[in-house]
């Protein structure tokens, strides 16, 4: 059964959370049939499918496609769709661009800062919204740590607070110290989920390309339970072998003991 905001909340101090991203539907597929509870659709999707060298590049059409994508293959799960760069640039906007995402396929709508003026709006139209500090993609100038000194770390704990009291119902806490991520989650009434904020958060989120080991580079708080992307630089070099040798398609007339004309 879907799980929504509310049964988040309640989850805070009972049982961690596990999130993944997603971004296609045999991935989406996969994920729920593993009983993950919430799926990001983040904007990460720019950097680790398209190529893209930040996060600004992806539009609401990207956002769209792969919300959509994945609904298709998590039809159960509850979905967080990913506002991209000035999509929720002022409140109306931000509505309009939200009302897209939950019509593509999600359940909420994740944006980056503390835009609580938009959350707030959101909320008072009956969008679920989770917010997100610490490092921010969208308008970093550098993936390094943020909050390591006390005037960071305060600023951090403080637009974490304000985020939730503008509505949010969950917080994502990205690449601070794990003491901050401690603190904060302590602090709030609504869950943290972290991604490089340590284990006291009341939930993690991974990057499903890094948790696959799919690319060439991983941020230092991801973990490879697989490493995908040298099974298919194998497959590749197998097939090409056997296309070589003509083992291929032999191989599967073979098999199947038919021949198609």
């Amino acid at each position: 059964m879907k799980m929504h905001a509310k049964d988040f909340v309640q989850m805070k101090g009972i049982k961690p959370i596990a999130m993944l991203t997603a971004y296609t539907t045999p991935v989406a597929r996969a994920i729920e049939e593993a009983g993950i509870p919430i799926i990001l659709i983040g904007d990460t999707v720019g950097m680790v499918e398209m190529g893209f060298d930040s996060t600004r590049q992806v539009t609401m059409e990207h956002m769209e496609y792969h919300v959509g994508a994945v609904r298709r293959g998590a039809k159960k799960t509850h979905l967080i769709g990913d506002l991209p760069y000035q999509a929720d640039r002022d409140p109306e906007t931000a509505l309009a661009n939200a009302k897209r995402l939950l019509a593509a396929g999600a359940d909420s709508i994740k944006l980056e800062g503390p835009k609580t003026e938009v959350i707030t709006y959101l909320v008072e139209n009956g969008i679920s919204v989770v917010g997100h500090t610490g490092l921010t993609p969208q308008t970093a100038k550098s993936f390094k740590k943020v909050g390591a000194t006390s005037s960071e770390a305060t600023r951090i704990a403080s637009e974490a607070e304000a985020i939730q009291d503008a509505g949010a119902f969950m917080v994502v806490l990205e690449h601070i110290p794990y003491s901050l991520g401690r603190v904060i989650t302590k602090s709030l009434r609504v869950p943290t989920i972290g991604i490089g904020a340590g284990a006291d958060c009341d939930g993690q989120v991974l990057v499903i390309n890094d948790a696959l080991g799919l690319g060439d580079y991983w941020p230092p708080f991801s973990k490879q339970y697989a490493h995908t992307s040298r099974t298919i630089i194998k497959v590749a070099q197998q097939f090409s072998s056997e296309v070589e040798s003509e083992e291929f398609p032999n191989n599967i007339m073979q098999f199947t003991g038919s021949e198609n004309s």
